[in-house]
């Protein structure tokens, strides 16, 4: 084999291998940004991209799998795709393009549809610079050579110069110290409302201080910028940079925080009591509606520039407190307490002191004085426009005003009147000074006065108050020992009436008693009678009946005696009988039972008929005298007169 042979191989197989080198192999998660290192068109002559062919970065990038390009002319740089999380934002910055305006901030996208075409976003105006749109969750497929993708985790880039690397992690820093890797949510439990500055867009007027809502239509305004998040709708519907006055409520907004600023603000809350006055710093001129009469100020409809006719009531509201401010006023009483040491509920006397008086014997007492107002919640512009605020109202105003009248009432009263006239100087003071608080649109509800009290190290006024004091202790006690007295008289006439009472009651117990006593007793004389009678009628029965049955007895017994032989002989025979029962009775032996006699038995009975004959002789002669007696006596009339009587029955019922 010849030299020439073996060179030919030599540079045959150099070409193979440098034809080989074409071969470019880009993995599907990465992508290959072309390097065109020579060209018969030369080089670009203005930006970055080649966008027609010559030397440089071309626009078009390599997606995975296998390329072929033409060897040592084409250089791929392999970059991974870029990735945005879940709930997070990306920001764009783009290398070439249209110069950015002199007043513009940010790059406008309003004819770039996607940032992946880079050759679109060029020939369709696509500007320079950090860019109006934001990239969502997803993967990209970029040109990290036309554009730098900043995202919270990295930045993706081909790195050009230290300088660019400095300054594009200068704009990371920023976006990360506004929070705007992440959207802005708002939750209902905050009570916040987002305050939104935009520095993109024309400047605010010579002499305003807030931007104003955009669009004519407040119903329709979110259809123009869709609440700042669309940029350039925002500016082609007129939008001016700085604050605006529109806000952000509860939701999640993603904004570009390189464009539009997101500072988080409470809402206005109007307790229950209070109302709220709107002070409005921005907004059109508008008429008054306060009327001719009133000179104080004006006031403006709602959403004009000024104080509004219309006050907040209770509630939340999404107020942008840099567009005005809300002043609260309270429409429940308010209690002003000039004392120093105490203050109201609402804090508005914190500066008030008592008063300072002369009085007209010239002692200088310092009076003590609480004072009851409303405002009338429809009249609460009014006041904040005549004083900017309630506090100022009460040290400008009611301080003064109040202070001058009591130091005019303690000039024409001396210090013991001062302090015996109290409820009179109250009611007159309520009734005088309504009608100069009505002039300020308030309503004066109570002047209520403390006690005087003397300065310090002046025991003048003490001395009075002793005396006074003193004199009230003696007045009490004479009226005392007056109402002691009549105590005294009273319970005298209470002890005699409780006497005269018991008394009475006693009397009118024993006049029960008597009464009783005496029905009791003519009852009892009733039944006695009935007793009586009984007892008459019975007694007349039973002696009727005795004297009947004694009378025939008597007839019997003299029928008896005339049968035995007359009264002698039954006296006799009833002696016998009485003598023989007493014998039986005693026991007494009749007959001695040893005899003594003279001689043999025969003399016992001697001695027995001795006996027997000396009874019988006395007996006899008894019995003789007992007869006569009996013959001798007659019967008395009413005797004879039963007997007729009762032998006048027997005949007739027989």
């Amino acid at each position: 084999m010849s030299l020439l042979s073996v060179i030919g191989y030599i540079v045959g197989g150099i070409l193979f291998l440098i034809a080989l080198s074409g071969i470019r192999f880009i993995p599907n998660n990465r992508i290959g940004i072309i390097e065109k290192r020579f060209s018969g068109k030369g080089s670009v002559k203005s930006g970055l991209i080649a966008l027609n062919g010559e030397a440089g970065y071309q626009p078009r990038i390599l997606r995975g799998g296998l390329h072929y390009l033409m060897p040592i002319q084409y250089v791929v740089h392999a970059m991974p795709l870029v990735t945005i999380t879940q709930g997070k934002v990306g920001y764009v910055f783009a290398r070439d393009g249209k110069q950015l305006d002199p007043a513009q901030v940010l790059a406008s996208n309003a004819s770039v549809t996607d940032f992946q075409d880079v050759e679109s976003f060029l020939k369709n105006g696509g500007q320079r610079g950090p860019q109006r749109r934001i990239l969502r969750e997803g993967t990209y497929a970029f040109n990290l050579i036309q554009f730098i993708v900043i995202t919270e985790e990295r930045i993706y880039t081909l790195s050009l110069s230290k300088e660019e690397g400095d300054t594009i992690r200068g704009m990371a820093e920023v976006i990360g110290q506004r929070g705007g890797f992440r959207p802005v949510v708002i939750k209902d439990t905050d009570d916040s409302i987002g305050v939104v500055t935009i520095h993109d867009g024309p400047s605010l007027g010579q002499g305003e201080i807030i931007a104003p809502v955009v669009g004519d239509n407040p119903a329709q305004v979110d259809t123009y910028h869709n609440k700042f998040q669309d940029a350039d709708n925002f500016l082609r519907a007129g939008g001016q940079r700085g604050r605006q006055l529109q806000v952000l409520v509860e939701g999640t907004y993603y904004v570009n925080r390189l464009f539009g600023t997101v500072e988080m603000i409470p809402k206005t809350v109007i307790e229950v009591g209070n109302v709220g006055v709107v002070v409005s710093y921005t907004g059109e001129a508008s008429i008054d509606l306060s009327g001719v009469e009133y000179r104080h100020g004006e006031l403006v409809s709602k959403g004009s520039r000024g104080v509004w006719s219309e006050p907040l009531l209770p509630g939340k509201y999404a107020f942008n407190t840099y567009a005005g401010k809300v002043v609260s006023v309270p429409t429940t009483n308010i209690i002003l307490k000039w004392i120093r040491t105490e203050t109201g509920a609402h804090r508005y006397d914190e500066n008030l002191t008592e008063v300072s008086l002369i009085t007209k014997d010239a002692f200088e007492p310092s009076l003590p004085l609480s004072v009851v107002v409303h405002i009338d919640y429809q009249k609460a512009p009014l006041v904040i426009q005549r004083f900017g605020d309630i506090k100022k109202l009460v040290e400008q105003t009611l301080d003064p005003m109040v202070s001058a009248y009591f130091k005019n009432v303690g000039q024409m009263r001396t210090l013991i009147q001062l302090l015996q006239e109290r409820s009179s100087i109250q009611q007159q003071a309520s009734t005088e000074m309504r009608t100069k608080f009505e002039h300020y649109n308030l309503e004066l509800e109570e002047v209520l006065i403390g006690t005087p009290s003397a300065p310090e190290n002046d025991t003048q006024i003490e001395t009075i108050l002793m005396q006074l004091r003193s004199r009230q202790v003696a007045e009490e006690q004479i009226e005392t020992y007056a109402q002691q007295e009549k105590a005294a008289v009273k319970e005298r006439e209470l002890r005699e009436a409780q006497s005269r009472a018991q008394m009475q009651t006693r009397m009118t117990e024993a006049e029960l008693n008597i009464n009783i006593q005496s029905d009791q007793g003519k009852a009892e004389y009733q039944r006695s009678l009935q007793q009586a009678q009984q007892i008459r009628a019975l007694a007349e029965a039973e002696a009727e009946k005795i004297a009947r049955i004694g009378i025939a007895q008597a007839l019997a017994t003299e029928e008896q005696v005339r049968a035995y032989g007359g009264p002698q002989f039954q006296v006799t025979q009833q002696v016998l009988n009485r003598f023989a029962e007493a014998i039986q009775q005693s026991g007494v032996d009749v007959v001695p039972r040893v005899v003594v006699s003279g001689g043999g038995t025969e003399g016992g009975n001697a001695s027995s008929n001795v006996m027997e004959g000396l009874l019988t002789m006395m007996l006899s002669d008894r019995f003789s005298a007992m007869a006569n007696d009996a013959s001798q006596t007659k019967r008395s009339p009413e005797a004879e007169a039963i007997r007729e009587k009762i032998r006048k029955d027997m005949e007739n019922k027989k």
